[in-house]
């Protein structure tokens, strides 16, 4: 692959996106991260900052502004000024008319979408590790059943999707290949650090005023919340296979992920 023409990973440096990074630099390819911080600027707020990232892009790994619930505008001004193929980051079980997703569609030809389920990483490394780390998860989920996904099984399909050919207009659901409650993440977490960890259930109406209190946007944490509260009523309390389609092979389990993040300790 030559110098001048390189993969555009926006967001580069989150969860998902210094994942994909490093495995399309492991396989040889041109990469360009993109984010506020690194040294290629991309603000989503700054449309000046878009050109240089998208010049000499032959695909995007796109993130929408995680905390704009009305991405659509955006996403459309960025996608006008590129033919190049887009992996979209999405997210399982939203609605048709989603702003993200139609965006996409409607401005390439050349795009996958992929819906993964709530992240194993947001216990390690964002979200839920403050708490985590205090000893005490609470969250509107009550005892619902999730199947939790590893960022790494993200990240394989979005390479994939972005270096090989079969996957354009695809949408994948992704999920682990289990269905978990919070506490028995939790109890994952807290047996292999030998460390007290308990999970709180609380009304959702708590959850958003606590949310609210701490200074983040009512219309965000009311999503949040609502998204959590989903979980409570059953309503993520299934598997999906995009993994296994893609890679041809299983997602990871969360008791995988606790092996490789927490330290592992004898009580």
């Amino acid at each position: 692959m030559t110098t001048d023409k390189h993969t555009l990973v926006i967001g580069g440096t989150g969860k998902t996106g210094r994942r994909i990074v490093t495995r399309l630099r492991a396989l040889g390819h041109h990469v360009r991260p993109a984010s506020r911080t690194t040294p290629t600027p991309f603000d989503w707020e700054n449309p000046a900052t878009w050109d240089t990232a998208l010049h000499g892009a032959h695909a995007i790994y796109l993130t929408p502004h995680p905390y704009n619930l009305n991405p659509a505008p955006q996403i459309t001004n960025l996608l006008s000024r590129t033919t190049a193929r887009v992996v979209l980051l999405s997210a399982r079980d939203v609605p048709d008319d989603f702003g993200a997703e139609k965006a996409v569609k409607a401005t390439t030809d050349d795009w996958t979408i992929l819906r993964p389920t709530w992240f194993n990483q947001n216990f390690s490394e964002d979200y839920f590790k403050d708490s985590i780390t205090a000893g005490n998860l609470t969250l509107p989920a009550g005892h619902g059943l999730q199947p939790f996904i590893d960022a790494d099984d993200i990240a394989d399909v979005a390479v994939t999707a972005l270096t090989t050919d079969g996957h354009t207009g695809r949408t994948y659901d992704l999920s682990g290949p289990e269905l978990l409650t919070f506490a028995d993440a939790v109890t994952h977490i807290s047996t292999a650090t030998a460390r007290p960890i308990t999970y709180t259930p609380v009304p959702a109406a708590d959850y958003l005023t606590t949310l609210t209190a701490a200074g983040i946007n009512h219309d965000y944490a009311t999503l949040i919340t609502g998204l959590l509260h989903r979980i409570a009523e059953g309503g993520d309390a299934y598997l999906s296979d995009g993994v296994q389609h893609v890679l041809g092979r299983p997602a990871r389990t969360f008791a995988d992920y606790v092996a490789t993040t927490w330290p592992q300790k004898t009580p």
